[in-house]
């Protein structure tokens, strides 16, 4: 270990990707808490930083172009319901029957990776893909049984035949987010329904959707005086309820 040095390190880390950094960095931590080394081979502050790529949205003609070739049935639904949804993968592969309220038409869920509590209301694209899912148990009985990366696999796998590149299965968000932020959707429904910190809402809402601004008199013809939420953005105009 006493032979190992920074320009190792700087080497694997250039020709790496975005994993190299991550796992090499645990690595060498776990290497220092257990005094496997002398001191650190790249200081604290010296590690490159690490830097993801730009995500980017499946757009509506991608995203029926996957579902036209996905012979799987059970996968077809899952993806339709992502784009309805713009939930992440794991947090839509769980869903169970029990999380439709259809007397309320509710769908309710908590989310996974932070356990915050998201309740949508069921649009009609929405019941139409929910109402060929099973009536109990989970709605996805195999890909919910599915590695993460597995599902991102097959995800790719279809992608990749279709010629789609530079998306993969969370893009799915970045498309829901910014079919919101186009139809005028409130931002504060959208970081409800996707998440405080969701970064799909923070880069929709702050430059990527293409939104047309109606008049103010248009807007205000238009606005319900009651709330609602409405969650097929991509089949339905959303306005922002009057205060």
């Amino acid at each position: 270990m006493a032979e190992t040095l920074a320009e190792h390190f700087l080497k694997a880390l250039h020709e790496g990707t975005v994993a190299t950094n991550v796992f090499l960095r645990r690595l060498h931590n776990f290497a220092l808490d257990m005094n496997w080394l002398l001191g650190p081979v790249i200081p604290k502050r010296q590690w490159p930083k690490v830097r993801y790529k730009d995500k980017r949205a499946i757009t509506a003609d991608e995203h029926q172009r996957i579902v036209e070739r996905e012979p799987n049935p059970e996968r077809r639904l899952f993806y339709e319901l992502c784009w309805h949804l713009g939930g992440s993968q794991g947090d839509v592969a769980l869903l169970r029957a029990e999380n439709v309220d259809w007397k309320q038409r509710l769908l309710t869920y908590r989310r996974k990776k932070t356990g915050e509590l998201c309740q949508i209301q069921v649009g009609a694209e929405v019941e139409k893909v929910l109402r060929l899912l099973p009536p109990t148990g989970p709605l996805f009985p195999y890909v919910s049984g599915v590695r993460v990366c597995d599902r991102s696999t097959e995800f790719k796998k279809r992608c990749r035949g279709l010629g789609i590149e530079g998306v993969t299965l969370h893009s799915y968000r970045f498309s829901w987010a910014e079919g919101a932020k186009a139809c005028g959707f409130p931002e504060r429904y959208a970081q409800q329904a996707l998440g405080q910190s969701s970064k799909a809402v923070h880069r929709a809402y702050a430059a990527n959707a293409d939104v047309k601004i109606p008049s103010l008199e248009d807007y205000e013809r238009k606005t319900p005086t009651d709330n609602f939420v409405v969650v097929d953005f991509h089949q339905a105009k959303a306005v922002e309820p009057s205060e």
